[in-house]
């Protein structure tokens, strides 16, 4: 059951929360000494990612440290076309390493009847978080989260990371019926494995669409609206009360659109975005998550204290999560997230 005195789930709940609630995206990682230690006992990512006892642990090091409002599952949107059969490394140094697919054959060869079962052990590690953070920071928000169908099938049909995913998109304008059975296929897989989430006690969703803005309108009306409110709408006939945000990264003016035709209740928006013209494009109930740039926190002092100001004076008055515009760095120092945790609590 929600917990109304949860500072970010009434935030996510249409509420102008103030100072607002907090949580920073990859807050769990390599930037911190702790995470490093827990990374080096694991072996190899895919066996931190499956192993619940460790993967709590690194869950709940940055709740620990600083005191964030959200908790966000330690994973990798890749664990679902893992989970799904596509086999799956991260080299060292290199990033994921898929087996890419590209052709009838191996799309068909995923098994979307299958994710929730291989992916046990991560609904495991979400069980283990909810109790911790229940007994002994109960306001804390616990947040389970998945890739949208878009960035997801970039990676797979790529095979690994893409400064712009080629394959994928081409593979999206020469032949939309073989791309699109893979995004139906993902948007039946991701829709299983989030509703797996909440069941073991994820309060909040989110739908990471890190790659959604390499798309022109209609492409992005197409890969990235309308999986994703299929998603949404899939989830809403058995949950119908979770919060689910969206994060279609870069979106910049479809934004508006996203937010109206998905039905999500939050929407992450990326460094670029102006906050104040994301203010008046999307209605004023749906809250808005973001945005200050990786980089700022990383140089800290003045710079970052100038950004994070300039943000909560924007957004006072709204619902608002403070955030990044993408990914913390690893190479942030975490000095520089306690002096921001510091500044976002004095509004």
């Amino acid at each position: 059951m929600a917990t109304p005195s949860k500072p970010m789930l009434r935030a996510l709940g249409g509420e102008a929360v103030w100072p607002p609630p907090m949580w920073l995206m990859r807050q769990a990682g390599r930037y911190l000494p702790e995470y490093r230690e827990v990374r080096a006992q694991a072996g190899d990512f895919i066996a931190l990612c499956t192993n619940p006892e460790l993967a709590a642990e690194v869950t709940l090091q940055p709740i620990r440290r600083y005191g964030m409002d959200g908790a966000i599952l330690f994973s990798d949107i890749l664990m679902v076309p893992w989970a799904m059969g596509q086999p799956l490394r991260f080299a060292e140094g290199e990033g994921p390493q898929l087996q890419p697919v590209r052709d009838a054959a191996s799309i068909g060869a995923l098994d979307p009847s299958v994710c929730v079962a291989n992916a046990a052990p991560i609904f495991e590690t979400v069980r283990l978080v909810r109790a911790a953070l229940d007994a002994h920071a109960p306001k804390v928000t616990l947040i389970g989260f998945a890739g949208s169908p878009f960035t997801v099938a970039c990676y797979m049909v790529e095979g690994h990371g893409s400064r712009d995913f080629a394959a994928a998109r081409g593979m999206a304008y020469a032949d939309p019926q073989l791309f699109g059975t893979l995004i139906r296929t993902l948007v039946t897989a991701t829709t299983g494995y989030l509703l797996a989430q909440a069941e073991a006690g994820a309060e909040v969703l989110m739908l990471f669409d890190s790659w959604a803005g390499m798309l022109s309108p209609s492409q992005f009306r197409r890969w990235v609206i309308e999986p994703t409110g299929q998603i949404v709408r899939n989830i809403r006939k058995v949950n119908p009360t979770i919060p689910i945000i969206g994060f279609p990264r870069l979106a910049g003016p479809m934004l508006a659109e996203y937010a109206q035709r998905t039905g999500v209740q939050c929407l992450g928006v990326d460094t670029s975005m102006d906050l104040r013209w994301a203010a008046t494009a999307v209605a004023p109930h749906q809250a808005l998550q973001g945005n200050l740039d990786p980089l700022a926190l990383i140089a800290g002092g003045m710079a970052l204290e100038t950004e994070a100001r300039s943000i909560l004076g924007t957004m006072r008055g709204r619902p608002f999560v403070f955030n990044l515009g993408h990914g913390i760095e690893k190479t942030t120092p975490p000095e520089h997230v306690s002096a921001l945790v510091r500044l976002v609590r004095t509004g």
